[in-house]
């Protein structure tokens, strides 16, 4: 009976003309555009800088910013006040004033100290411009260090400033290799959980679903021949991800396929059993969408897909603990970035273990089939 089931489901799905395109190029179109909207790199930073020595060193570190592509100057205000009008009239993003006398502090071995003031209405534009300023600025003290210690003059000591930076997992920086995965995870969130929530709620208003409920088929069987077909899809969806992400990006995991094939196989229960459970509570479709939608807005959000969850306020984390997202989230990353196995990932399977079948046994329970 349940392979009856199964095939109707499909034909079901099938006949509908444009799912089937949907399924196909909703991934496509968020795996080409996502990582590039969603962009956590910030360039072309305004960048208004105060001059006050004018000498030799300040004129070169002021060309090494400008050749950023991070920086744009802007302006070269004469005073600190003049560059705050920049700030107040939104013109400029960071403000960088050279003291005088920074070249003769320099050579006398002393250690001349930089003013850094970064517009913090938009937190994470000023937080990131001066880190790039600072990472700059201390590249260029290695550079005159490294000339200087050729030629010592008077026999002065060089300030001696040691920056050792070390990038573990993702020495390049690069957003997309944090960014791509956890898209991998919404995409699954999105097709495996609203499209059976709208396939159960449109049976609803059509009618066709008073067919099955007269029959002597149970809940268990038919819930699961309503889920097995979007567990399918969303392994298909999952792996035209992974042949995306390696044309487009070049990544590919650290960790093995197949734990990420054996998390989606717990992972794809929770939501699909989850969309049930709206359909199974909503009257109407359009009544399915909306309350699916909030709830998706809000699971994704928390997911910590674009804000890390330790930068969350306390009451938000303990909230994420309830979110299943979340700890998919965890898995992908942990595994294209670290390469984790399942004994690394062994809470996290745990965790969703329970939100699966929770997620299943509430779809079933409150599933009311009229006989």
């Amino acid at each position: 009976m349940i392979k009856y089931l199964i095939e109707k489901e499909f034909k079901q799905l099938f006949r509908n003309s444009f799912l089937p395109k949907l399924i196909f190029i909703f991934p496509c179109m968020i795996m080409i555009l996502m990582p590039w909207a969603a962009n956590l790199e910030i360039k072309n930073i305004n960048l208004n800088v105060v001059d006050n020595d004018r000498s030799v060193v300040s004129r070169h570190l002021v060309d090494k910013l400008g050749a950023s592509t991070y920086f744009r100057l802007t302006a070269f205000p004469d005073t600190y006040d003049e560059a705050l009008y920049g700030i107040e009239a939104g013109t400029a993003d960071v403000i960088l004033e050279i003291p005088r006398d920074f070249e003769k502090d320099w050579i006398n071995g002393k250690a001349p100290r930089l003013l850094v003031a970064a517009n913090a209405v938009n937190g994470t534009k000023g937080s990131l411009g001066g880190s790039y300023l600072s990472a700059i600025i201390g590249d260029y003290t290695r550079e005159l260090k490294s000339e200087m210690a050729v030629r010592p003059l008077a026999g002065k000591p060089l300030p001696r400033i040691g920056i050792s930076t070390l990038n573990l997992y993702n020495p390049t920086l690069n957003y997309k290799l944090f960014m791509v995965p956890a898209l991998m995870v919404m995409l699954l969130t999105l097709i495996c959980g609203f499209l059976p929530a709208l396939n159960v709620v449109g049976e609803k208003e059509a009618g066709t679903i008073e067919q099955i409920n007269v029959t002597p088929v149970g809940k268990f069987t038919f819930i699961t021949a309503k889920l097995i077909p979007y567990w399918l899809i969303g392994f298909v969806v999952l792996t035209i991800c992974f042949v995306l992400a390696w044309l487009l990006y070049g990544i590919l995991p650290a960790g093995h396929f197949f734990t990420i094939y054996g998390f989606a196989l717990i992972f794809l229960p929770v939501v699909s059993g989850f969309g049930l459970v709206i359909s199974n509570h909503s009257a109407t479709l359009q009544q399915a969408m909306f309350v699916m939608w909030f709830f998706m807005l809000v699971l994704i959000l928390l997911s910590g897909l674009f804000t890390p969850v330790h930068s969350m306020p306390e009451w938000a984390q303990w909230i994420t603990r309830i979110n299943p997202l979340r700890y998919f989230v965890e898995v992908m990353r942990t595994i294209y970035l670290r390469g984790g196995g399942f004994a690394e990932l062994l809470p996290q399977l745990g965790i969703l273990s329970v939100f699966a079948v929770a997620a299943n046994v509430w779809a079933v329970k409150s599933y009311r089939k009229s006989n």
